[in-house]
């Protein structure tokens, strides 16, 4: 069948399932949410094994033989210390770690009142864990608890601390965390007696996990670039000197170590299920800074520029960046998402303009071109190489492009995943509404109501558009893809939904210019051979 396609047709098709197979993958093929196991025996076999595969694993990329994380012994927890700010709520239980943390800003509660939960007593690794790399120390430090100075902080504006402090047989930790009402916090940790230890930022929030997204680690070099590590992806250990920054990320929050001045050295390993486990590796007292909260570009920017990397964009991270700092400019004036989202579809929509006029002309040419192409598959059906020679022939005698009609949809594909990423990534669309029924692009059109329109000027688009299929099965075949793509577009947040929407209908109206042009055009030619 595939022999019977035009050129044209070919690359069609190619874009198609490009697109097919990019939906696919994400829904059956990316890191599932990982499941923590609650039977303590199988853990400890599972845990056993592990270290017997870990120890005869060469390393990924670089590694120390000293940084080999030593593991945890499954532990109760209770709370120690409570923090409050107008953002959000955590709690710190008797070994010192960030135990739960919650966002409770009006933005990142949901539906039925509750807050955003990115840390719970669930997490497999908790920010400011401990362990030693001592074996005996690492044991005791698992079971003896920390103390501290008060129980309980509220933050109104300005910054408070606590000291919590550990005594171990042959030394004593004292943390002394500085708290700040936007989520940052400073952490000192001093040795009685030097012993080389590894201290976590945690787990990657698992507040909105989406799958469609990138779930992991992330270590910021110095130089600009970046050590990713997806979910399922970790193998051995990495280590990474003088970072900038070592995050656990997710959809729209991260939990995050930072030092744009010394640098940090991290160290990456893998848990049973090969996903990431990050640490900042010292042998002696350290100062930490860190933040806990959502990926708001804003925020993290205040922060440091550097930090903005936490963002992450996927491949397309070089058009996604330069779309959402446009999108972010447009907003500015506009300040509503909606309609940033519009304008900017519109702007992109006219910017493609120039490509997408010569790709339509094109498909008005090869359609009207269609009777002489079916005549020429038909006298050389037996002989391709001479068919095919014929047909370059008529092309550049009548001025036609055979791949002009593809051009505007191939050049579309990298700003749509541009585009879906940002849309898709940005925690500024959080419970960010446009008009009427849409209350939080982030989420599903509630009604349905999007997709619908979206497959609808798909489809109105399809009708309108030249076509020159010489086969009615494939013809038939492409006139599903409207249903198709609504069917895919039905899950997607509303914000990508209503750009593909509106990108749909600008090209319905540049269609019916350009078919108008032509029309006009051949209706000259018309007049001009009867007189």
């Amino acid at each position: 069948m595939l022999d019977k396609l035009t050129q044209q047709q070919r690359m069609i098709l190619a874009v198609v399932l490009s697109f097919a197979f990019f939906a696919l993958y994400d829904t059956y093929f990316m890191p599932k949410p990982q499941i923590n196991d609650v039977n303590i025996t199988k853990q400890v076999v599972k845990q056993q094994a592990l270290d017997i595969k870990q120890a005869n694993s060469a390393p990924s990329i670089k590694a120390e033989p000293s940084s080999s994380v030593t593991k945890a012994p499954i532990t109760s927890s209770k709370v120690l210390v409570s923090v409050e700010a107008k953002d959000f709520r955590l709690s710190i239980d008797n070994l010192g770690r960030v135990s739960s943390y919650e966002l409770i800003s009006k933005r990142f509660i949901d539906s039925e009142g509750n807050p955003a939960k990115l840390i719970d007593s669930s997490a497999k690794l908790k920010p400011l864990e401990i362990r030693f790399s001592d074996p005996s120390i690492n044991s005791e430090a698992f079971s003896v608890n920390y103390i501290s100075d008060k129980n309980s902080i509220v933050l109104n504006g300005k910054e408070e601390s606590v000291v919590l402090t550990q005594k171990l047989s042959s030394i004593t930790i004292t943390k002394t965390i500085t708290f700040k009402s936007n989520g940052t916090y400073t952490l000192d940790i001093k040795l009685s007696t030097p012993s080389e230890f590894f201290i976590t930022n945690g787990s990657h929030p698992t507040a909105e996990d989406d799958r469609f997204v990138f779930n992991g680690v992330i270590a910021g070099r110095s130089d600009g670039s970046l050590e990713m590590i997806k979910d399922g992806d970790a193998e051995g250990n990495i280590f990474v000197a003088h970072a900038d920054f070592l995050a656990s990320s997710a959809k729209y929050y991260t939990t995050t170590f930072y030092d744009f001045k010394d640098g940090l050295d991290v160290v990456i390993s893998s848990d049973l299920e090969e996903n990431p486990e990050s640490f900042i590796k010292s042998k002696t007292d350290i100062t930490l800074h860190g933040y806990i909260g959502d990926k708001d570009y804003d925020k993290l920017k205040s922060i440091d520029k550097k930090l903005t990397n936490v963002i992450e964009y996927g491949f397309f991270t070089f058009i996604s960046r330069p779309m959402f700092l446009f999108l972010k400019y447009i907003f500015s004036f506009v300040g509503n998402w909606g309609w940033t989202i519009v304008i900017a579809t519109i702007i992109i929509k006219l910017i493609l303009y120039p490509l997408t006029y010569k790709g339509m002309v094109s498909m008005n040419k090869l359609k009207e071109l269609s009777p002489q192409i079916k005549a020429i598959q038909k006298e050389h059906k037996k002989n391709p190489q001479k068919m095919n020679a014929k047909m370059m022939e008529l092309y550049k005698k009548n001025g036609a492009n055979p791949m002009g009609g593809c051009l505007p949809m191939i050049m579309q594909i990298p700003v749509f995943f541009a585009i879906y990423r940002v849309l898709l990534n940005s925690s500024e669309l959080k419970d960010a509404p446009w008009t009427m029924w849409i209350s939080d692009l982030s989420v599903m059109d509630p009604y349905y109501v999007l997709p619908i329109l979206m497959g609808g000027t798909m489809f109105w688009q399809q009708r309108i558009t030249p076509t020159n299929f010489t086969d009615p099965m494939q013809e038939k075949i492409m006139k599903f893809l409207p249903l198709i793509f609504t069917f895919f577009f039905v899950t997607f947040p509303a914000g990508l939904t209503l750009y593909w929407f509106i990108n749909n209908l600008f090209s319905v109206g540049q269609q019916y210019y350009v078919n108008s042009i032509f029309a006009k055009h051949k209706k000259g030619d018309g007049n001009d051979a009867k007189s």
